[in-house]
């Protein structure tokens, strides 16, 4: 999925070619209008599974900014000398919630998935996308993997987990926070906010790749979102 990040009648100084984790897009948006609006640099975005991209930049694509939703896969970018060392931050910390559209379907304590209320619980591809090896860590936890998995529907992305749960393909499924937080509109359906305990911290890293490692631009867009006003944006989406 390609975003593009523009603010009108500003003049661009220069383009970032950006990689950005699927659950991280929306409050990209709103930092990239702001960013451009504040330096007239565009942000050029590609959403999608951190896993898919690391694959796409070891081969040479030709991304200069990794947003992840992991900070393994930029440590390992960084040690394999294709992202720029030291180059790496925490930008945010993820937080998973079991979400259905449908209100009353999921309770406050997740006990739906023991039950049999459920015909298919979607989650991101845990291969490919933290928040999905994080959902699988739940099911570990909670002693539930065998009861399941016969019933998991897999997307490749957060994204397309969120859409079998929204298109009702899935009556429930695990997504991220920000992806039904968003800023000035009620949360729909019903959620349970899985406690931080059950899985492992999903701190999510920026990186500036080997190719923007010359990008005024692609600096200039990481200073920004280790500053007050991108912070504002992704605490207001669910992050920590």
């Amino acid at each position: 999925m390609l975003v593009p990040l523009l603010a009108c009648g500003v003049v661009s100084a220069a383009e970032v070619q950006l990689a950005v984790a699927a659950n991280f897009a929306a409050p990209l948006a709103k930092i990239g209008e702001r960013f451009t609006a504040g330096t007239g640099h565009v942000i050029k975005a590609s959403a999608g599974p951190t896993g898919k991209f690391y694959t796409q930049i070891v081969s040479g694509a030709p991304f200069e900014v990794l947003i992840a939703a992991d900070d393994e896969t930029p440590k390992k970018l960084v040690a394999e000398g294709h992202a720029v060392s030291g180059s790496n931050f925490t930008y945010a910390i993820g937080q998973l919630v079991l979400w259905s559209s449908r209100p009353g379907q999921v309770d406050e304590a997740g006990a739906v998935l023991a039950g049999d209320g459920y015909a298919r619980l979607a989650i991101a591809n845990p291969k490919v996308a933290p928040y999905g090896k994080a959902a699988m860590e739940v099911l570990q936890a909670r002693g539930l993997v065998a009861h399941a998995t016969p019933r998991l529907v897999t997307g490749d992305s957060i994204a397309q987990a969120y859409q079998f749960v929204a298109s009702g393909n899935a009556e429930i499924g695990f997504v991220a926070l920000s992806q039904i937080a968003v800023p000035g509109k009620p949360v729909t359906g019903s959620m349970w906010r899985v406690p931080s305990g059950l899985y492992g911290e999903i701190r999510q890293d920026a990186v500036l790749l080997k190719a923007g490692e010359n990008s005024a631009a692609a600096r200039a867009l990481l200073d920004y979102l280790k500053g007050p006003e991108a912070r504002a944006v992704i605490q207001s989406f669910g992050y920590r």
